[in-house]
């Protein structure tokens, strides 16, 4: 029996051996195509810049990085002229990197004040009111901890079929305004200038070149030579006319990395997107009458300071402006479908968020929970104070009885 064993196990090895060299040629066949699968994938991924930018395309040398983790725009409209004041917060590892921009008009493009955004955010921060608990939590005596309140939580060259119309230095960037006939050669001439684009964004651009619309086209980079793209930029100022209020996001369809855009609109009436355009259903933060003061005042009243004429819109009533505040994300760029046109609501309803604030409920500066604890205590030993007293009050006495014949028992 031991020697069947053997001889099965030796042929069964036999067999395996042959086997596996049979088949071992394909194998190593279907392995190296595998490999080489995987690294075109990658050398594919490494030829194809980042796009992270909600009004735009963002672009940068596909060796590095760049995330754009928030874009924030002010909007005026006045039905004639369109002006949109952007700030890109962005990180990653490139030392600079190309915004591409399309417009329906010819645009003017300034400095926008680091100070709008600030005023903006401060004018429709959330009204502030207070919610009170009965029953410590931690922090409260006789809890160890810390504050007696938390807050809740908040909710150059020309190719063809490219005309440059201008080209400008501003601060840390390097403005071009270009008219383009045909996107494949808006392409060729962003190359010829640096930015390196995909064969995507031709297919994307195409709309706008149905359209006749304009492109702005800018080099971003840091303050210091040398050091990466991050941080929040200077802010950008663009004028332009148009028939209706509309900001631009098809290109954003570019992007690989989930969009969040908040939007400032200064109307004479409160403004809505007409749809959520792919993305998570717009939100209103704020919206109400404002009276412009400041950064505010100044992107309202352009012909003051820089050399434009005209306002934004007139003044509404004793000189005050409707602001609506909107919040949106966008988890899968992809499903963009267009460019956000924002129109007015049936009514100028307002609205403000509110963020509550929870302190321990008091009376005369006492804990409510200690003192009502202390009261039903001191009420339960009243009562049981006085209910010792009536028992004591009602127990039987006992009388003594002499018995018949008036002797005392011994």
């Amino acid at each position: 029996m031991e020697r069947g064993r053997g001889a099965g196990t030796g042929r069964g090895g036999e067999v395996g051996r042959a086997a596996a060299a049979a088949l071992r040629p394909g194998a190593r066949r279907r392995a190296l195509l595998v490999v080489l699968l995987l690294l075109a994938v990658q050398l594919v991924s490494l030829a194809r810049p980042a796009y992270a930018c909600g009004c735009g395309a963002m672009v940068h040398d596909p060796r590095m990085t760049m995330a754009v983790h928030r874009e924030t725009s002010a909007v005026t409209w006045d039905g004639q002229t369109e002006q949109i004041v952007m700030s890109l917060t962005v990180d990653g590892t490139a030392p600079d990197a190309a915004w591409i921009m399309p417009v329906p008009h010819r645009a003017t493009v300034r400095l926008g004040d680091p100070a709008l955004f600030g005023q903006l955010s401060s004018l429709t921060e959330p009204a502030v009111a207070q919610r009170h608990y009965f029953w410590p939590r931690s922090g409260d005596w006789p809890f160890a901890g810390g504050s007696d309140s938390a807050e809740a939580p908040l909710p150059g060259a020309r190719g063809p079929g490219v005309g440059v119309v201008g080209r400008e230095r501003l601060g840390p960037f390097d403005v071009a305004r270009l008219t383009a006939t045909d996107p494949g050669a808006l392409r060729t001439w962003l190359k010829s200038e640096g930015f390196r684009l995909p064969a995507s964004l031709a297919t994307e651009l195409r709309p706008y070149v149905a359209q006749r619309w304009e492109y702005v086209a800018i080099r971003l980079a840091p303050a210091e030579t040398g050091r990466p793209l991050t941080g929040t930029l200077d802010p950008l100022r663009l004028s332009f006319a148009s028939e209706r209020l509309v900001y631009p996001m098809r290109l954003s369809r570019l992007a690989k990395t989930p969009q969040t855009l908040g939007l400032y609109v200064l109307a004479p009436h409160r403004m809505e997107p007409r749809s959520a355009l792919g993305g998570a259903r717009p939100v209103v933060s704020f919206a109400g009458r404002i009276a412009p003061e400041g950064a505010v005042r100044a992107l309202l009243r352009p012909g003051r300071n820089d050399g434009t004429t005209g306002e934004a819109h007139p003044p509404h009533g004793s000189g005050t402006t409707f602001l609506t505040a909107v919040e949106q994300s966008f988890p899968q760029p992809h499903r963009i479908t267009g460019d956000h046109e924002l129109r007015r609501t049936p009514r100028d309803t307002p609205f403000r968020q509110v963020r509550y604030t929870y302190a321990l409920l008091t009376v005369g500066g006492f804990p409510a929970w200690l003192l009502t604890v202390g009261g039903t205590l001191l009420l339960l030993l009243a009562g049981a104070v006085t209910l010792a007293a009536g028992a004591r009050a009602r127990r039987p006495v006992a009388v003594y009885v002499p018995p018949p014949g008036g002797m005392p028992p011994v």
